[in-house]
Order: structure tokens, then C-alpha cells, then sequence
């Protein structure tokens, strides 16, 4: 499987967030930040050339486009990957440890979690994944049903289990995503996920905790299934959404009956707590 990569360099923290949003818009599905620059991946079956010319056209951008083999992705991954910190923001406390497997296991972190992405999405790194995980320490997961939507890596899934939820299932519409996500489950001795791969939620699979790092757009687009997939009293974290969205994301939720318990930001980003 190939995968087109583009770069976009000299570009500032607020360009990178509007690109990210836009990109996921039209199927890009992975994206590697540094400093003045940003790397967005997509399946070159996927690449639609139309709707990413418009885009750059629309924007000014200038970018570096190349093709990614399969079996270069992990070396040049490696290369650039850094474990990523989350601490509890109540108590400060290290909360979960996110590395590669060649990084050495911290300590001093409740939850050591080893994810190795393959070009699926969610390595920790992103704002809005780090957001989830903040708010993951605030919630009691003991023994609780699970949905994570969009999963990704699977990491917010395998974060879910270490909380201590028993019945956990992550669906993506991507295979390579559910195949990636399995392989981290596996190397992190996860018992109590199951994967399914489809576009929304299947109207028999039910959740206490319902977790959605997505985007807005497929938030919108799937919130009936999402609120029907909840338990009565269940609790929902949207995250993916633009901090200039907010109004938006608000009006979708309050929409479909959900009450707004917490709205929260990082670099551009928001995550909403919600219940119903």
C-alpha cells in the first residue's frame, strides 16, 4: 500500500491547525507536526486531486508532494517519533506514557502505553488526542462499556482498558487503521477490545462512555448513531473540532438532545464534554 505524503513548510502554529482540518475534510487521515512545519498522509487510492488542488489554490499554499512505500513508513516514523507526556490535570501526577516499542517503558507514569502507528492516526501527539487523554483521567471508567469512534491507532481504546473498562469497542472505516490498532492491542495485553470496521456506529453495539476524536463534519454527520449507540446517563467526549467551530460543534450536540458538561482548548483545539 502506498501513501502520498505532502509537505507543507515555513508555516505557523495557526496555518497548521486550519491545514489539518481541512485536509481531514478530504481524507487525509495522518499528520506529523514540528516546529514551521507539517506532513499530511494519505492512501494514494484515497487522493483525490481535484478537491486538494482547490484547496491549495484556495489557501496560497506551496508544498513538497512525494509517494511513501509500505515498508519505508516505520524507519522514517521512527526517525522522527518522540514519546509523548500526559499528566493528570487535577493532580499533575504523570498520567499515561505514550512511546514506540524501542523507547524504554517510564515508570514514573500510571499507564505505559506502546503504540506503533503504520499510518493510521492517533499517536499521541496531536493536541486533540492529548485532550481526550487529559479528560480520560476525570472519568470513571471501572467496568464500563466503551465506544471509541474513529479509533485510529487504537490508543484511546487501550488507554480505556488500563482505565478499567470491560467491554470496549473501537470502530474505524479504514482497514488499515483496524488492522494497526489490533497490533497495538495485542503488544499492549489488551483483553477487552473489539474492533469493527464501518462507517458509523452499528445500531447494536451500546456504550456508557462514548469517545469521538474526530471531526466536525463526521461528528455531524454520524450524531444520530452516536446518540442512539448511549446508555441513558452516558457520557460523551468530542474532540477534533476547531477552537472557531465552537458555536458550531455547541449548536450539533445541544441539537440532539445532549446537555454540554465542559468545554475545553489546546493549541486551537477543543474538546466538549458532554451527557444525556
Amino acid at each position: 500500500m502506498e501513501h502520498i505524503q505532502i509537505l507543507f513548510e515555513n508555516i505557523n502554529e495557526d496555518k497548521k491547525d486550519l491545514l489539518v482540518a481541512l485536509l481531514a475534510d478530504i481524507g487525509f487521515e495522518g499528520f506529523q507536526e514540528e516546529n514551521y512545519s507539517l506532513k499530511a498522509f494519505i492512501q494514494r487510492e484515497y487522493f483525490d486531486e481535484v478537491l486538494f488542488n482547490n484547496l491549495i489554490e484556495i489557501n496560497n499554499i506551496k508544498y513538497l508532494k512525494s509517494i511513501i512505500k509500505e515498508e519505508n513508513w516505520n524507519e522514517k516514523w521512527e526517525s522522527d517519533f518522540e514519546p509523548v507526556k500526559v499528566y493528570n490535570l487535577i493532580t499533575k501526577e504523570p498520567f499515561v506514557y505514550i512511546r514506540a516499542n524501542f523507547h524504554q517503558p517510564d515508570i514514573t507514569f500510571l499507564h505505559d502505553i506502546s503504540v506503533t502507528p503504520k499510518m493510521s492516526f492517533g499517536t499521541g501527539h496531536h493536541a486533540t488526542t492529548q485532550l481526550m487523554v487529559e479528560h480520560m483521567a476525570q472519568i470513571d471508567f471501572n467496568n464500563k462499556c466503551v465506544i471509541d469512534f474513529g479509533t485510529g491507532t487504537g490508543v484511546l481504546a487501550i488507554i480505556a482498558e488500563k482505565l478499567g473498562a470491560t467491554n470496549i469497542v473501537g470502530i474505524d472505516n479504514d482497514e488499515w487503521s483496524i488492522n494497526n490498532a489490533n497490533e497495538n492491542i495485542s503488544v499492549n495485553s489488551c483483553k477487552n477490545i473489539t474492533l469493527v470496521k464501518a462507517e458509523t456506529i452499528p445500531g447494536n453495539i451500546k456504550g456508557e462512555i462514548i469517545l469521538a476524536n474526530i471531526n466536525l463534519n463526521i461528528i455531524k454527520e454520524n450524531i444520530i448513531e452516536v446518540t442512539q449507540a448511549a446508555y441513558e446517563n452516558a457520557t460523551f467526549l468530542f474532540s477534533g473540532i476547531m477552537l472557531h467551530d465552537e458555536d458550531k460543534i455547541k449548536d450539533i450536540l445541544k441539537d440532539a438532545g445532549l446537555s454540554i458538561a465542559g468545554t475545553y482548548n489546546k493549541a486551537g483545539w477543543l474538546l466538549l464534554k458532554a451527557i444525556n
